[in-house]
């Protein structure tokens, strides 16, 4: 980049409102440590109040996402840095959470996988990697990509979100400042307003928070929709160690308010699968009717409940 070319980028960063300087914290360094907890945690307070003033748009979004994705879709997270890590972070517990094959919710970083750990110099500066990225996972019409961009300018996030609604995918831009080019790119805009940072253009912070609640509410309430839950109940819960099993058998009891015996008998005749091994007990069914039934109903218990015999 040239000198006038950092100028002019300094000049934009200079009109968001996540890069804004505060002075009355200009001191605080010089505070005592539990001073500057409390300041920090005050901050953070008012993340949630952010955030609930764009759940209208949250909630059109994740209507989309599910309708896409109860079709055979995948919902892709595309970011870089903080933004990008968050996006993985999400992606990757839901599937021991809700027993997603890992191609149903991929998270995308500029840079690859090493970018987790150690910033790749210039990645998310390029829409082009963004759409090579995209392209890479064969990218259809059922697809959803949410881009991801505190600042909201990204180029990485704005060129995967760009270069998904060319393609026919459903796109939402998740930002944390007004009027931005990520939102305006996108079929579904989400500008969570979270005000300047703690530290000047540290957007891991505030920020941060708020993409992480916002993509809790995408993955989880799209979850919901697709009937991996059985009221607050995650039925679909992959059972791979101790404490998941013990899980498992914790949330059938709680489902069915069956003993330990009728519980492990349902878990061996389901081989294990929680949602099935309810449909055992409250539907009185064997496991392969319970199966079957499930498929019907393409995964929704309550479904499967009332087709049951």
């Amino acid at each position: 980049m040239t000198t006038q070319d950092y100028a002019e980028l300094r000049a934009q960063l200079a009109t968001l409102t996540t890069e804004a300087f505060r002075p009355d914290l200009a001191e605080i360094d010089r505070l005592p440590t539990a001073e500057i907890a409390r300041i920090m945690n005050g901050e953070d307070a008012t993340v949630p109040a952010a955030v609930a003033e764009r759940l209208p748009e949250i909630a059109a979004a994740i209507d989309a996402t599910a309708a896409r994705m109860a079709e055979g879709g995948r919902l892709i997270y595309a970011g870089a840095g903080t933004a990008g890590r968050l996006g993985v972070l999400d992606a990757s517990e839901c599937p021991p959470t809700f027993n997603t094959d890992p191609s149903e919710v991929i998270g995308l970083i500029a840079g690859g996988p090493s970018a987790m750990v150690k910033a790749v110099e210039g990645a998310e500066d390029s829409r082009q990697l963004a759409a090579e990225d995209l392209d890479g996972l064969r990218l259809t019409d059922r697809d959803t990509v949410v881009g991801i961009s505190a600042s909201g300018r990204t180029p990485y996030a704005i060129g995967a979100v760009e270069h998904a609604r060319r393609l026919g995918a459903l796109t939402i831009g998740l930002s944390c400042n007004a009027g931005s080019a990520l939102a305006a790119a996108a079929e579904h805009g989400i500008e969570v307003v979270v005000g300047p940072e703690l530290l000047t253009g540290s957007t891991r912070l505030k920020s941060g928070t708020a993409q992480k609640l916002v993509l809790n509410m995408i993955s989880t309430i799209t979850m919901i929709r697709l009937g991996k839950t059985y009221g607050n109940l995650m039925v679909d819960v992959r059972a791979s160690n101790e404490k998941l099993r013990a899980r498992s058998r914790r949330i059938v009891a709680l489902a069915t308010g069956a003993d330990d015996a009728e519980i492990e008998a349902a878990l061996a005749a389901t081989d294990g699968e929680v949602k099935n091994a309810i449909l055992v007990i409250l539907g009185g069914v064997e496991g392969p009717t319970a199966a079957r039934l499930l498929t019907e109903s393409r995964g929704h218990l309550r479904a499967a409940l009332h087709a049951a015999p």
